[in-house]
């Protein structure tokens, strides 16, 4: 078993930064304690070379190790591609050496590379703070969401085994991903009619109304999950929204929570 430091180690330095730009994505998180990974930042020439600047490195890139180790980096890239292995599992295996795998350390440099490119994007463009903010807050609605799920039976476990708790936990995401879905789907019919309509007003304020809610749907009860025939007519709830009295009626209860059902 690994030590509790390495394990650690592992954890925080799994290369998110470099793997997900690589391959086309952009990990984007926002930082508590900004000033003390100010620290971290890393340049391509010595840090005195940026002494008229107002944020500066603390250190010179190892861009030698990187092209050292750029062939095996290669192969690590391909495997990740071709979905042989995982990126957890390549960090472990490469950080359980007893000496620090050079491999490992370039892969880290490179990640410091992306991780100081976005702090410094992070610190510069208002609109990625925005986008941030708004992820983190769409994945704390999703949280509240599942916690009000469980607020059943006083948020209390009804499980006496591992297998019971993980199918627990698989209904509760099952559940939360239905009204997610229901939501959205609602949203869409409304907003087509409001685009339809030209009603810009209404339109803004569905723009902003997030389907990560759950204000008119009754969570206290019995879930039975089968395969049942009935269907809910999506075009009949999403007619209400045409009548002026009714969106008016909505907006005048809130809209905060998203859709009424």
């Amino acid at each position: 078993m690994y030590g509790t430091t390495l394990i650690s180690r592992i954890r925080n330095r799994l290369v998110n930064f470099f793997i997900l730009y690589v391959f086309g994505y952009q990990f984007a998180p926002r930082y508590r304690d900004l000033h003390k990974r100010m620290t971290g930042l890393v340049g391509f020439h010595h840090p005195s070379h940026y002494v008229d600047y107002l944020i500066k490195p603390a250190r010179k890139t190892f861009d030698a190790l990187i092209v050292k180790e750029w062939p095996n980096i290669q192969r690590i890239l391909a495997s990740l591609a071709q979905k042989e292995v995982t990126q957890a599992t390549i960090v472990r295996k490469l950080s359980s050496f007893a000496r620090q795998n050079q491999t490992m350390k370039a892969l880290w440099e490179l990640d410091n590379m992306r991780r100081t490119t976005h702090i410094l994007d992070f610190i510069d463009d208002p609109v990625l703070r925005q986008s941030v903010q708004k992820a983190l807050n769409r994945g704390e609605a999703y949280h509240r969401m599942r916690r009000a799920i469980s607020y059943v039976n006083s948020v209390k476990f009804r499980v006496k085994t591992e297998s019971e708790q993980q199918i627990w936990n698989e209904c509760s995401r099952l559940i939360a991903n239905a009204i997610i879905y229901y939501n959205t789907l609602l949203l869409s019919r409304v907003y087509e009619q409001k685009l339809a309509a030209d009603d810009h007003e209404a339109i803004k304020i569905l723009r902003g109304t997030s389907p990560v809610a759950w204000r008119d749907v009754n969570l206290i009860g019995n879930f039975a999950f089968s395969a049942g025939i009935s269907r809910v007519d999506i075009e009949a709830l999403a007619a209400r929204y045409n009548d002026p009295d009714f969106w008016r009626r909505y907006m005048q209860e809130g809209n905060d929570d998203g859709p009424a059902e």
